[in-house]
């Protein structure tokens, strides 16, 4: 159970290489963080084993059961929701259905039930994360899956940001559209890549406790995208 004055942060998805660089920054700064994911992350005070289920209304039924267990009254500064995942294919891809759904439940899932964590246990004033695409902002012919939900996830981080959203008094939604990012599975894929144009994690960590601590934070609903030249990431509202 979440105690005392620490500021505390949710993180979804904070086992995957974005999230445990969370996990481990904001840490570092002394925060009580919660880990919600399929595995377990040892850094974090507390975990939320997400159980896998074919059933959206289960899985968000579950996490959000085993959450309010958790901090029972107690309100967060931030709940970064750092879930997803790629997929690529057309139209007729053989695995389209499979990698459409698959994208689906990493990206959409996700952010819905970050969402309504941030309407039940988010302090007024406070940061909720969703982690968009740049690809999104247009077409995706290439990867039909990832970017419908992506663009979803955009939609849904426009309508946090309006009035009557269900979103506490005062706090924030904004997306994150970053390009490339620069993980180990990505420098194992694509060996040959340019990797100056990727954006460090330790970046994008740092950019989440700017906002969460109330700095250079954009308009709620904001789509902020980031780009990474020469290795030196700027960080723009769409």
């Amino acid at each position: 159970m979440a105690t005392g004055e620490a500021r505390k942060v949710i993180i979804y998805g904070g086992k995957g290489a974005l999230g445990s660089k969370c996990v481990e920054f904001f840490k570092s700064k002394q925060w009580w963080v919660t880990c919600i994911d399929v595995n377990l992350n040892e850094e974090a005070n507390a975990n939320v084993t997400v159980k896998m289920t074919e059933s959206f209304n289960e899985q968000a039924s579950q996490v959000t059961a085993d959450v309010g267990e958790l901090l029972g009254e107690v309100k967060v500064d931030a709940i970064l929701c750092v879930a997803g995942g790629w997929a690529g294919g057309s139209a007729k891809a053989k695995a389209m259905y499979k990698n459409a759904d698959l994208m689906w439940k990493q990206s959409v899932w996700t952010s819905t039930i970050s969402s309504h964590l941030a309407t039940k246990h988010l302090k007024e004033g406070g940061l909720l994360t969703l982690a968009g695409a740049k690809a999104s902002l247009g077409p995706t012919p290439g990867m039909i899956g990832y970017g419908m939900a992506k663009a979803a996830v955009h939609q849904l981080c426009q309508s946090l940001g309006e009035a009557n959203s269900g979103l506490p008094a005062g706090a924030s939604a904004l997306a994150i559209l970053p390009v490339t990012l620069d993980t180990p599975m990505n420098r194992k894929c694509m060996p040959d890549a340019d990797v100056s144009s990727w954006t460090p994690l330790e970046y994008i960590a740092e950019l989440f406790y700017k906002w969460a601590m109330g700095e250079e934070r954009p308009a709620s609903g904001s789509l902020v995208q980031l780009v990474t030249t020469d290795s030196k990431t700027v960080a723009t509202a769409v």
